[in-house]
């Protein structure tokens, strides 16, 4: 009896506070028996606001030195609650040289800092989506899930409609299988944070991703309110289930 009550106290557990459990008392966040992370902090704070929680960024602020790429120091910007001129400063200059999640992680990063939108950025997006309609991680790499959502999201927080989003979406509807989820690549198998990325791509656009996608997710939660990888593998349970926490709560990025 005592058993069964204890599993039905856990399945209570929210994601929210899955992922807020691994906030160490420094304000970081960590993998459970890891080691603290500055990007996982950030992918942490970002989800956790997504859910409407109030986040402490003192961490991320102290250690924005140690954001050393274009898309974490974008992603550092777009997750603090208020970011700093200072990291601000290194998103305007960043260059991506063929870049294209460089190019969407700062627009996402402007945006969500109210900052002006380069449209030089915006032209170089448009000009890179893929005949599919989908985009890679740079100019002339295969198109992916992931890059494609993100590259969506910035298009429309640059206020870019129609045609090309439009194409976009029908790429992202390719990579939804027969379980709901979607997938990187066409033939790896759904996962959850591709899942979660094609869910906001549709919620940017202003459509509906489809309630396949969510009961996909509803199957990966576990009873400790983390999100399994895939039906397969649980793995970086933090770093999940912080991506799917904006699916969850319907919200696309910039989170504002």
């Amino acid at each position: 009896m005592i058993a069964e009550f204890a599993a039905a106290a856990a399945l209570v557990v929210t994601p929210q506070q899955f992922v807020a459990s691994h906030h160490l008392p420094s304000g970081a966040f960590a993998e459970t028996g890891g080691t603290p992370d500055v990007t996982l902090t950030a992918w942490a704070l970002l989800g956790l606001r997504a859910s409407g929680a109030t986040v402490d960024d003192s961490y991320l602020r102290a250690h924005e030195d140690a954001l050393q790429t274009p898309t974490a120091i974008a992603l550092g910007a777009l997750a603090e609650v208020h970011a700093s001129d200072a990291l601000l400063a290194r998103v305007e200059r960043i260059s991506g040289g063929g870049a294209v999640n460089a190019a969407a992680w700062k627009l996402l990063a402007l945006a969500g800092a109210r900052r002006p939108l380069p449209r030089t950025t915006v032209r170089f997006l448009l000009a890179h989506q893929s005949p599919g309609g989908g985009w890679g991680w740079a100019a002339g790499v295969a198109p992916d899930s992931n890059d494609t959502a993100a590259v969506v999201q910035a298009l429309r927080a640059a206020r870019v409609a129609g045609l090309p989003i439009r194409r976009a979406l029908v790429y992202l509807r390719h990579r939804q299988n027969k379980d709901g989820g979607f997938e990187l690549t066409a033939g790896r198998g759904s996962d959850a944070q591709s899942s979660a990325w094609a869910i906001q791509a549709f919620l940017a656009a202003g459509k509906r991703p489809g309630s396949a996608a969510y009961r996909y997710l509803g199957r990966l939660r576990r009873a400790d309110g983390s999100y399994r990888y895939s039906a397969r593998y649980a793995v970086t349970p933090v770093w999940v289930t912080s991506q799917v926490l904006p699916a969850l709560a319907r919200r696309s990025f910039p989170i504002r």
